[in-house]
């Protein structure tokens, strides 16, 4: 089941959640989070006619900080993005 489905060569991310504590245990408070720069491929698009699309639904990615457009839908936030804002599939 998808939420919605991205035209062309954009994809729908779920971020990963926010680290609450560093490595050490100390716990960030919610104004020194840094936004997630990872994430997970929820829907995406069929690509362009000449430019298949290289992720899929399922793919854990790598993007830029100020990559996407965050969007709310059912009460989640996501962010949609172009294909080519993403840096690569972890694992």
């Amino acid at each position: 089941m998808s939420l919605m489905k991205p035209l062309a060569d954009r994809v729908l991310i779920e971020p990963a959640p926010a680290e609450e504590k560093t490595a050490s245990g100390i716990i960030i408070p919610d104004t020194a989070k840094e936004k997630p720069l990872r994430g997970t491929i929820v829907a995406a698009g069929n690509g362009k006619p000449d430019e298949p699309m290289t992720v899929k639904v399922g793919d854990s990615v790598i993007y830029g900080q100020y990559s996407g457009t965050e969007i709310k839908l059912e009460g989640k936030t996501y962010l949609i993005m172009r294909e080519a804002d993403i840096y690569g599939i972890i694992g």
